[in-house]
């Protein structure tokens, strides 16, 4: 292994947490090694008061460490794999998928256990148009704002009392050790989760395949399969991370993956989920089988209307 690795990284707090969790397991397999973290400020850290929506969602928190890859900046990049779009740079793969954390989302108030238990009218935070449209869904009585920043801005917001609950992805709450502020975890029927949430993937040129085989001892076969599955399903719906698109994928026996996905108008009115089942040995395949039946089944209609184009 080489003397030293550089992680291309965010500076949040919850990206410094999955790279120091990296380094700590690279510098625990390989001693002699020595990994530094190379901070990196995304787009989508500095626009902070737009939607992200609005924005343009793809490759928002990744574009600039990709280039730092590309120009041999850094050696390796350590991303939520939810922020990834769904198509890489020529040059780059994701190498590695590590075991994925909790996929499910979090309710979080400092008043209710639960949505159900909000009062009507109450006020939600999120910047995520999944979690709006599937909220809007259950409960269309509440107000649902815009909700940016980090994880550490968000719960503070919601302690300062802008908001009476706020919803985060319960495996950010635990990598920060903030997981005691979940009251509780939406279940997949309620809210099914963003693609690959809970994975975190590690980045790197396609020409280092041997520093790709010295690091593949932190891939989670289970989790690269239904992350894989759910990819393709994204790529194929032209998705990035800020569409009502939602798809997760799970191993049910040995060589079968189940996946159900999900697409639906920004006002939760409209929306079409399906499950589907299939062999591992093409996860990226079934993946887009399932995109092009809910296409078929009036996602084509949403999206269409979503991206002010028509989907092909």
């Amino acid at each position: 292994m080489q003397k030293i690795i550089r992680i291309g990284t965010r500076a949040s707090l919850l990206a410094l947490a999955q790279s120091n969790w990296i380094k700590g397991l690279i510098e625990g397999r390989y001693p002699e090694t020595t990994v530094e973290l190379v901070k990196i400020i995304t787009k989508g850290d500095k626009i902070l008061d737009v939607p992200l929506a609005k924005v343009g969602g793809k490759g928002l928190f990744v574009k600039e460490i990709e280039e730092a890859l590309l120009a041999g900046a850094v050696d390796i990049a350590v991303h939520s794999m939810k922020d990834v779009p769904a198509e890489l740079p020529e040059g780059l793969h994701i190498g590695i998928i590590t075991k994925r954390e909790n996929p499910l989302d979090a309710f979080i108030s400092n008043k209710c256990t639960s949505c159900r238990e909000l009062p009507q009218g109450a006020t939600v935070g999120t910047s995520s148009l999944r979690r709006k449209s599937q909220l809007a869904n259950i409960r269309p009585d509440l107000v649902i704002e815009d909700l940016r920043g980090n994880l550490d801005t968000r719960l503070r917001k919601l302690d300062e009392g802008r908001y009476d609950a706020i919803i985060l992805a319960a495996a950010g709450l635990n990598r920060l050790s903030f997981s005691n502020r979940a009251k509780s975890f939406f279940t997949e029927e309620e809210m099914l989760p963003a693609v690959a949430q809970g994975a975190v993937g590690i980045e790197l040129r396609q020409a280092d395949s041997t520093l790709l085989a010295g690091l593949m001892f932190m891939d989670h076969q289970e989790t690269s399969l239904a992350v894989r599955a759910e990819r393709g399903f994204l790529h194929r719906l032209q998705g990035g991370c800020q569409v009502p698109i939602a798809g997760f994928a799970r191993l049910v026996e040995d060589k079968t993956l189940q996946m159900t996905g999900l697409v639906a108008s920004v006002t939760g009115e409209k929306m079409v989920r399906l499950s589907l089942q299939g062999d591992t040995a093409n996860p990226e395949g079934l993946g887009v089988q399932l995109a092009e039946r809910l296409l078929a089944t009036g996602g084509k209609e949403i999206l269409s209307e979503v991206y002010g184009h028509e989907m092909h």
